[in-house]
């Protein structure tokens, strides 16, 4: 297991992208490293770093803007989407087409990128994603300690908790550390469902986050991992990022009559969003959840707003 420091992870991240663009970023290393979101490639578009309360611009002098110059910008051309693609895929499009098909990719590390361009449709179904045009890469943050305030508020948790937020809120942030925290300290057995590869970040076999002493289904999808959890590890606690089919509503009610506590996230940027999606709505009805936290916006990514009773949010 390791742990990087903002710098590694942002170089890191940037790895994967094309040799012209990331010799440009590893030289703002030093200026973007600590606020980085995501790195925004699109074709024949100015090469874009998001931060929290701006979006920069890479100039082909190697500087940064917010605000595009016309022909003075370092524009990503189709060569870049080209490489970065094959880098981000490991030279092995094949093997990762499970994940292009719904959009994104885990690179190593816990970081992802996302995908778009033009659907191949076979049958109705996207079968691949042709014709790149854009990819984003997300920088995977680990902030020790950032999960303590939310377990003091909580208390100690033995009833199920849903973390709720907008995309880059921080709640996968804040969900990694509170898997450590809870394995470690509260001494719980946790299986950790990393369908992603986001939160613990497994490269050849190694965790590249700290998620103490969980026991990690890497690549699982969330509804067989829950199922095998159960069967194979005894968990007191299963924790998962970002669930709302109807297969997580199924193994979630399944857990929860097997005794175990659930801790999980979806995206929801409010209270009223979050009341208006019937699959959140049907999922609380089986009783897994106790307390939903709502977290803030992307400027400040793992703060708490508010938490509240899941039976007053919904009416139950």
């Amino acid at each position: 297991m390791t742990s990087m420091n903002d710098e590694g992870r942002f170089k890191q991240a940037v790895s994967c992208l094309s040799p012209p663009i990331y010799k440009r970023l590893i030289n703002l290393a030093d200026r973007l490293s600590a606020s980085a979101q995501e790195i925004r490639l699109r074709v024949n578009r100015p090469l874009a770093v998001v931060c929290p309360d701006v979006t920069y611009y890479v100039t082909v002098q190697g500087g940064l803007t917010s605000v595009p110059i016309k022909d003075s910008m370092l524009n990503v051309t189709r060569a870049d989407i080209a490489d970065t693609f094959h880098n981000i895929c490991n030279y092995s499009v094949y093997a990762r087409q499970k994940e292009i098909i719904n959009g994104f990719v885990t690179i190593r590390g816990g970081h992802r990128a996302g995908i778009c361009g033009t659907a191949v449709v076979n049958n109705g179904m996207i079968t691949n994603i042709r014709d790149i045009t854009s990819i984003n890469v997300r920088i995977a943050r680990e902030h020790k300690g950032c999960a303590k305030k939310l377990i003091e508020r909580l208390g100690e948790i033995n009833k199920g908790v849903l973390i709720c937020g907008a995309p880059c809120s921080g709640k996968t942030t804040v969900l990694r550390d509170l898997a450590r925290i809870i394995s470690t300290e509260a001494g719980k057995n946790v299986s950790l469902i990393d369908e992603r590869g986001e939160l613990a970040g497994m490269s050849s076999g190694v965790f590249q986050n700290d998620i103490g002493m969980c026991d990690v289904y890497d690549s699982y999808k969330k509804s067989e991992a829950m199922m095998q959890a159960i069967r194979s590890m005894a968990p007191d606690i299963i924790i998962c990022d970002e669930i709302g089919s109807c297969e997580d509503i199924e193994a979630i009610e399944h857990s929860v009559n097997c005794g175990v506590t659930i801790i999980a996230t979806v995206h929801s940027s409010s209270e009223y969003e979050l009341k208006r999606r019937e699959n959140i709505r049907s999922i609380v009805k089986t009783g897994a959840f106790s307390k939903i936290v709502f977290l803030s916006n992307k400027n400040s990514p793992g703060q708490i707003v508010k938490i509240s009773e899941a039976g007053d949010v919904f009416g139950i």
